[in-house]
């Protein structure tokens, strides 16, 4: 029988971790330091070059289309190579990308349409590290482990990202406009050199495709076959599929309302610019706390109870920013509910996809996942800039918060039904693989799949 994975109480807790997880764990944790400051200087700079909404929030839609149009030929590269490499060379290329436009902004020749060349770049190569680097923690991290390395993973996240980040990058802003693309920069060489101490001969983080080998996409038919066998693996899983259309539309609601946050932060909190990247950093703060007690929480509660009391309680608090978020410390505290909930999420959905998925689809899975969830993120950031140029700088947090709210109550039942321990429904079994068949070919309809990480958010 297939081993199974009970998604009402988690697995048993966990040995130690070792050197090569902390040489991962540090260099993430200084690429999201580099990533949070952007977070704050992007918008800033955009708000300096233009007033449009509908152009500010462009900037969120650059960084979110590389999920869209790159994530499959991506999820194929991750599982094809060598991840540590690609890791290192992703790396390498988003900070020279970097220097370029530090170089154009110290001499004062920036322009709206390199942000967004800026945005697109780094988030491509966001689709490549990112896969990789999920992919490669179960190599390094013992399966007993996952949950405690992944909640440092979004513990680091959070407080680079989201809180250490944004008010660096808002400082370094108005103290000297180039530092923060220099600082930036630095951040991503800092971050590729600590991954080149872990240890990569004997092909170890190159995945095993058993007879399959580099070559079982060539032609057309057969690549698109092997680059959409996350997709349709998806597809076929009615638990993991839920979870995705629930991320998904968080992320497509919440984005609707952040792609505007700048403009939101001055005209209608009346925090002036110094100030945005401390809102953006208090704002984390409940991501901070369910980050450091996500372990404990997903253990005691299961996947079950956290997957439906996150959907539900962070739909209510988007549209409760919207009605009542008119003082800066009601917004904040409304935006901690979600935040914190995103934490909880993100460790409950990466350690169970982590156990299910075998090594050779990690990648496919992984970033077929993310194109659906991620790929929401500027269709939301488009929506909520013309929302808010008709209707208000409210309006897309009401729009936003009622529309998850919708599609949460609406898969409640579903996920009611999730197996409970000892469950041996499709919903439950790891992914068997057919050695004899090609990679891309027929996915069994009992496969589990990937969930991610923002909601990565939901």
């Amino acid at each position: 029988m297939a081993p199974t994975v009970d998604l009402a109480a988690p697995p048993d807790r966990k040995p130690g971790l070792g050197r090569e997880y902390q040489y991962l764990l540090s260099a993430y944790s200084i690429q999201t330091l580099g990533e949070g400051m952007l977070l704050a200087t992007l918008p800033l700079l955009a708000g300096a070059i233009t007033s449009d909404p509908k152009l500010i929030s462009g900037v969120a839609l650059a960084e979110g289309l590389p999920w869209l149009l790159l994530a499959l030929p991506g999820g194929m590269i991750v599982d094809r190579y060598d991840r540590r490499r690609l890791m290192i060379v992703t790396q390498a290329a988003q900070a020279v990308l970097l220097v370029a436009v530090a170089l154009l902004a110290t001499f004062g020749l920036t322009r709206i349409w390199m942000l967004y060349l800026l945005a697109f770049g780094l988030g491509a190569g966001d689709v490549l590290f990112t896969g990789a680097n999920r992919a490669v923690i179960p190599n390094v991290v013992p399966s007993a482990a996952l949950e405690t390395a992944n909640g440092r993973n979004v513990t680091a996240e959070t407080l680079g990202r989201q809180f250490v980040g944004p008010p660096l990058g808002a400082a370094l802003f108005a103290f000297l406009l180039p530092l923060p693309f220099w600082a930036n920069a630095l951040t991503y060489l800092g971050s590729l050199l600590l991954i080149s101490r872990i240890r990569g001969g004997g092909g170890r983080f190159r995945a095993d495709r058993g007879d399959a080998g580099p070559a079982a996409g060539q032609g057309l038919r057969g690549m698109l076959a092997e680059a959409t066998g996350g997709l349709r693996l998806l597809a076929r899983h009615p638990v993991l599929r839920a979870i995705v259309v629930l991320a998904a539309a968080s992320n497509f609601c919440v984005t609707m309302a952040q792609s505007v946050l700048v403009l939101f932060a001055t005209d209608v909190l009346h925090v002036g610019r110094s100030g945005y990247g401390v809102l953006v950093a208090t704002m984390a703060i409940g991501g901070v706390v369910g980050a450091l007690a996500s372990r404990r929480i997903v253990e005691r509660c299961g996947a079950r109870a956290v997957a439906i009391t996150v959907s539900t309680a962070s739909a209510v608090s988007l549209l409760a920013i919207g009605l009542f978020g008119r003082q800066t410390v009601v917004v904040v505290a409304l935006f901690c509910v979600w935040s914190a909930g995103l934490s909880l999420w993100n460790v409950m959905a990466q350690s169970v996809s982590q156990r299910l998925v075998p090594d050779e689809l990690r990648g496919r899975v992984s970033t077929g996942t993310r194109m659906v969830c991620f790929g929401a993120i500027p269709l939301g950031a488009l929506a909520g800039g013309f929302v808010a140029a008709e209707h208000g700088l409210r309006a897309p947090w009401v729009v936003g918060g009622l529309l998850n709210l919708v599609v949460a109550l609406l898969f409640v039942p579903t996920m009611l039904r999730w197996p409970s321990a000892g469950g041996d429904g499709p919903a439950d079994r790891a992914v068997p693989v057919d050695r004899a068949a090609p990679a891309g070919g027929p996915v069994p309809a009992g496969a589990a799949a990937s969930v991610p990480s923002t909601r990565e958010s939901v």
